[in-house]
């Protein structure tokens, strides 16, 4: 499988039913696992993991080096192409978060949202000129080779990696997303004007060509475009130095013992499915019906994002990876564990990871087809798409009790992120 291309690996669709999610281990085989291995395991696919989505950033900046060597209608196309392609072994990594410190200390440099893209670049007016929450509200980096922030005048005139790193979550703003996936998206695409209605955002090619140019500043928005990239690929390197053998997230891992490993495990794969994809990023934006809740709001490729977070949760509760390139890893899991101590607690989350994974793959299908975009899904007055992401959350929610038991019966104690609109839905739009 490692000789098939990277287009034809990305055309595989994984299939997340039952039969996928396997069988488990039971009687003296579950016995038998040993939990030191789960661990080594957990390890070994969140390093491939990283390297996948790393190996996604560097095609994806060789795209965006066409694009900004010679502009076209071909070459945006490529360099969009290149971003999607890159986010699915990204999201994946995302069950990793909560537990590891590491990670979630890290992830906001890479996948922060939502962003307030005037901070970047030109927007539509009905962006508005100002913002109580954030006095770079349209700063618009691209444009202006001085930036004041705070009491400090930034010098804006070279866009490089420095320039673009430092200036990210200003002012403690965590709107001010100045780098990572969806910096590089609204470049990319630019602001996506349709609200809950058809169509994505349809930033020209001629905005990155300097012979050409249109909304003034090409020259200067290429180079945001090359060194947000650039970073995006040394961001994720770093990362999987992480996980490489000997790294800091394995040491820091293995430093908690094995039942504090367990709990690390389950702790992301609890919050990752509860608060913040069940919640955050999808309960809040079907609550106001805002098409600005939607994590990859600019391409329109959310149904992608959220449904590969749960491939990666399925792939570390099962300790099975598919690979970018197709190849499989596999070995003992969270769930093997789980099985040697409660079969039946075992087999519910097995059935609950299923059954959410069913209800994600209507949501994918029907983006897919053309038929409903996400932001569509969400929209006011949509019944069939708000049930379709209705359906998503209450499956997450199940899956994580799941989880919860899971943690009861291996005797461990965890603490899930929650979520206003989940947890306290009253209070989500009040100040």
């Amino acid at each position: 499988m490692r000789s098939m291309t990277r287009a034809a690996a990305l055309a595989v669709t994984l299939s997340l039913t039952a039969g996928s999610v396997g069988a488990l281990a039971t009687g003296a085989q579950a016995a038998a696992v040993e939990t030191k291995a789960v661990i080594a395991n957990y390890q070994a696919i969140a390093h491939a993991m990283y390297k996948d989505a790393h190996s996604g950033a560097v095609a994806l900046k060789a795209a965006v080096g066409d694009l900004v060597k010679a502009p076209s209608e071909a070459s945006l196309k490529a360099a969009r192409a290149a971003w999607i392609a890159s986010r699915p072994a990204y999201q994946q990594t995302e069950a990793l978060r909560f537990g590891n410190a590491v990670v979630d200390d890290w992830e906001g440099k890479v996948n922060a949202w939502p962003l307030d893209e005037g901070l970047i670049d030109y927007v539509d007016a009905g962006y508005g000129s100002e913002a109580e929450h954030n006095p770079l509200y349209t700063a618009n980096l691209i444009a202006n080779k001085k930036v004041r922030v705070g009491a400090t005048m930034v010098d804006a005139t070279r866009i490089d990696k420095k320039m673009i790193a430092g200036l990210h979550e200003a002012q403690e703003v965590e709107a001010n997303v100045s780098i990572g996936y969806h910096a590089v998206e609204f470049l990319l695409w630019g602001q996506d004007l349709n609200g809950t209605g058809p169509g994505a955002g349809n930033r020209p090619y001629t905005d990155f060509d300097t012979r050409n140019c249109t909304n003034k500043n090409c020259d200067r928005r290429a180079a945001y475009l090359t060194a947000a990239t650039d970073l995006l690929v040394d961001d994720l390197a770093e990362m999987v130095g992480y996980w490489a053998p000997g790294g800091i997230a394995r040491t820091q891992l293995e430093g908690k013992g094995l039942e504090g490993a367990l709990a690390t495990i389950l702790t992301g794969l609890g919050s990752l499915s509860y608060g913040e994809l069940a919640g955050e990023r999808m309960k809040l934006g079907l609550m106001l019906h805002d098409p600005e809740e939607e994590h990859d709001c600019f391409s329109d490729n959310t149904h992608n994002s959220h449904y590969y977070d749960q491939v990666g949760m399925v792939a570390f509760a099962t300790g099975r990876y598919v690979r970018a390139d197709g190849s499989v890893m596999a070995g003992p899991s969270v769930l093997d564990v789980a099985a040697a101590k409660d079969k039946a607690v075992a087999e519910e989350l097995q059935k609950a990871l299923a059954a959410t994974s069913a209800k994600m793959q209507v949501m994918k299908d029907t983006a897919d087809s053309g038929k409903m975009a996400y932001d569509q899904m969400i929209g006011e007055g949509n019944a069939a798409g708000n049930k379709i992401v209705q359906d998503v959350i209450d499956g997450l929610v199940a899956q994580t009790r799941a989880i919860e038991r899971v943690v009861a019966a291996l005797d461990l104690k965890i603490e899930i992120e929650g979520s206003d609109s989940l947890d306290n839905p009253t209070a989500v739009g009040k100040n």
